[in-house]
């Protein structure tokens, strides 16, 4: 049975990388191009909309299951994609086009410190982190981004009209994460794992709270450069 709108899915992540907008179009289908960064956006915040509302429509015109994520969307201006609003509200149809087996995908770094909060209270009760159900996050995410001037959702229509779908909390990594991407990055490069190798590198890395010291402060990023010294 066909959905009666668009999959709908913001993820949320401590850290990432620059803002863009990428579609996939399925296999053997050519390239889409992605927008540029927030700071080469046009002035004009209505063309910005109407350009965004084109490039969506033409991608959903030639692939009806085509899949949008917006990265980094904490840096996009405020306002700017509520354009996408009418393509996930509950229409058939938009204009002749159904976007109904479109997935728009929603990356950003807002919401992290409330993820952090809530993985350290279960930690401070003595509770795995296996135990956090997205119940526990999700009701948070929805109300922090949308009352935060700097999550590019802030008084967002997609969240006032309930339209999306999921609010994917990603964990902070803790010490014993560290040391499996160290591990992984190992085996990558065809090296056998050394312990003493992944111990050190670990034990390189910052983590927080200052007291606490439980997560890492640059999750895994610097795993790769850390290494190439050992």
């Amino acid at each position: 049975m066909a959905s009666a709108f668009p999959l709908v899915g913001k993820c949320h992540l401590l850290c990432g990388g620059s803002m863009q907008l990428v579609a996939s179009r399925g296999p053997g289908s050519t390239p889409t191009p992605s927008s540029g960064t927030s700071s080469e956006l046009p002035l004009s915040l209505r063309l910005v909309q109407d350009q965004l509302q084109k490039w969506i429509r033409g991608n959903v015109s030639a692939c009806g299951s085509s899949v949008f994520i917006f990265d980094e969307m904490d840096k996009l201006h405020p306002g700017i994609i509520d354009a996408i609003k009418p393509f996930l509200d509950y229409y058939e149809q938009v204009d002749g086009i159904s976007y109904r087996r479109a997935i728009f995908i929603f990356l950003s770094n807002a919401g992290g410190d409330l993820i952090t909060k809530t993985a350290l209270d279960f930690w401070r009760a003595g509770r795995k982190r296996e135990e956090i159900q997205l119940k526990d996050l999700e009701p948070v995410l929805s109300v922090g981004v949308f009352n935060n001037k700097h999550s590019g959702l802030w008084h967002s229509g997609l969240i006032d009209k309930n339209l999306i779908d999921y609010f994917i909390p990603f964990l902070p990594l803790e010490y014993k994460h560290v040391k499996m991407c160290v591990r992984a990055e190992m085996r990558a490069r065809g090296a056998a794992v050394d312990e003493d190798v992944v111990t050190s590198v670990a034990d390189e890395m910052t983590f927080f709270p200052k007291d606490e010291k439980i997560y890492s402060d640059k999750g895994c990023k610097t795993v790769q450069s850390r290494l190439d010294f050992h």
